[in-house]
């Protein structure tokens, strides 16, 4: 599948902001299955874009602009390549051994509620992949998709506590409870197609979608969203990974001086117009 995405963040600060530094997880790389064709980030302020890669091998680009600023925006829009590869995801930049994934964090740590929702769901079930594919289904059973009781901050427990979240706690919650079971399990950041949001929020918040992958031995690691009981398809556009939201969040920064900040998004991601010829 050839997929189109736009995604536009726009910031406004009243009073005007002394200034602001972002740093951006938002350029996707290529791996088996996944190619991007082109991929262009703009910012509305002069700026220099440094491009770098963090910790856990994402693409990621840092700038700093000063104001007075009363609008910051920031645009991407590419296309990408994909193939469907049942949720197997090879040929990605590993920086550490899948073990490192085991660690918990604040977002991700699991409840006695979990840990015995995952303990009951799994049960005694030898193969590991039938396994993660009932934690799956068992999550995506008992938690409703809600974008309102929850937050960016919110913790997996919370929302398995309130049996409501979006993707990302779907993610966090099937990370915390993979992670009890010993198998590593991380945080990925993406898009899906048909993924649409034109919204005014307080700050905080950016549309994309979200899903885990855990490792499984042999095979590698294994993509897994909850939020839609199915193994990512040709139909994601995978961009950033890491131990929770935080460390593959696709846009972090702090904004100096000024009052309110309202955030707005808007986002599509299509199948492209400009199809590859067989």
């Amino acid at each position: 599948m050839r997929i189109h995405v736009s995604h536009a963040t726009v910031y406004r600060y009243d009073p005007p902001a002394n200034g602001a530094i972002q740093i951006l997880r938002l350029t996707p790389r290529s791996h088996d299955g996944q190619y991007v064709v082109a991929w262009r980030i703009d910012v509305s302020e002069s700026c220099r874009l440094q491009a770098h890669e963090d910790a856990f091998g994402n693409l990621t680009h840092t700038f700093a602009v000063e104001g007075p600023l009363a609008e910051l925006r920031v645009t991407v829009e590419g296309e990408i390549e994909t193939q469907d590869t049942s949720g197997v995801v090879r040929g990605t930049v590993e920086r550490f051994p899948p073990s490192l994934f085991l660690r918990d964090s604040e977002l991700t740590a699991s409840s006695a509620e979990m840990r015995q929702f995952a303990q009951e769901e799994t049960g005694d079930e030898p193969d590991l992949l039938a396994r993660l594919h009932r934690l799956m289904g068992g999550l995506a059973r008992v938690m409703t998709y809600d974008p309102d009781p929850t937050v960016v901050s919110t913790k997996a427990a919370e929302a398995f506590g309130l049996k409501r979240g979006v993707c990302q706690d779907f993610a966090h919650a099937f990370i915390g409870c993979a992670r009890h079971l010993g198998i590593p399990a991380r945080y990925v950041s993406g898009y899906l197609v048909g993924d649409g949001a034109s919204a005014e929020q307080g700050a905080g918040h950016q549309a994309g979608h979200a899903w885990a992958e855990a490792h499984v031995e042999g095979l590698g690691w294994v993509g897994f969203d909850a939020a839609n009981d199915v193994c990512p398809t040709d139909a994601y556009v995978r961009v950033a990974v890491g131990l929770d939201y935080l460390s593959a969040a696709p846009v972090r920064g702090n904004r100096y001086g000024g009052g309110d900040e309202v955030l707005s998004v808007a986002l599509t991601v299509d199948q492209s117009s400009r199809q590859v010829q067989g």
